[in-house]
């Protein structure tokens, strides 16, 4: 009797333990490559409506576009996939929890450190789940709406004022750290 409770035991063991490395690294690289198909959909989309209406004309655009698209890549890859920040546009939406919270500042201060912002990363099993941000840097075409409040035009600071009376997401340079992407995924 006591041989088969040791021999159950054994088989128990190994499922509370962490992922093994090579699932790790697995997850890593899946969860880079969904968190990397939601920028260029956004930014083309992005870039071609400024192209037409402006940036002003480009808020309502991006408002909307990027829960949709996020909503199609989840559908399509089974993970769940948002944009965060320290500095929310969309208190609905982009509001970090506690994780993505402390990888934010982490960020900061690694890219105040010397780190390029373009390569920050963090990725790890959190509970039942994987998770994985990765930072997303002001580009130039992002200044037009998040850029220093004295240089937004008076038509992006009303849009800005009417789809986001709260906002926070103003303020930025060239190559700092604007939010995250953030994907998780149930651990089977």
């Amino acid at each position: 009797m006591k041989r088969t409770w040791i021999a159950a035991t054994l088989l128990i063991v190994p499922l509370a333990v962490p992922l093994a490395i090579a699932d790790e690294a697995a997850l890593l690289d899946e969860a880079r490559k969904v968190a990397m198909t939601l920028p260029p959909k956004l930014l083309a989309t992005l870039q071609e409506e400024i192209g037409k209406s402006g940036f002003a004309g480009s808020i309502p655009v991006c408002k909307e576009m990027a829960p949709k698209v996020a909503g199609e890549v989840s559908k399509q890859t089974g993970w769940k996939i948002k944009r965060v920040s320290l500095k929310t546009r969309n208190e609905s939406r982009a509001v970090p929890d506690e994780w993505e919270k402390a990888a934010l500042v982490e960020f900061d201060q690694r890219a105040a450190a010397g780190e390029s912002p373009a390569k920050l990363e963090k990725g790890a099993q959190i509970g039942s789940e994987y998770r994985y941000v990765k930072a997303l840097p002001v580009q130039a075409v992002c200044l037009g709406c998040h850029g220093q409040p004295d240089q937004l035009t008076p038509e992006v600071k009303a849009a800005l004022s009417q789809h986001y009376p709260n906002d926070k997401a103003t303020g930025y340079s060239e190559g700092q750290i604007r939010g995250a992407i953030s994907v998780r995924k149930a651990l089977p």
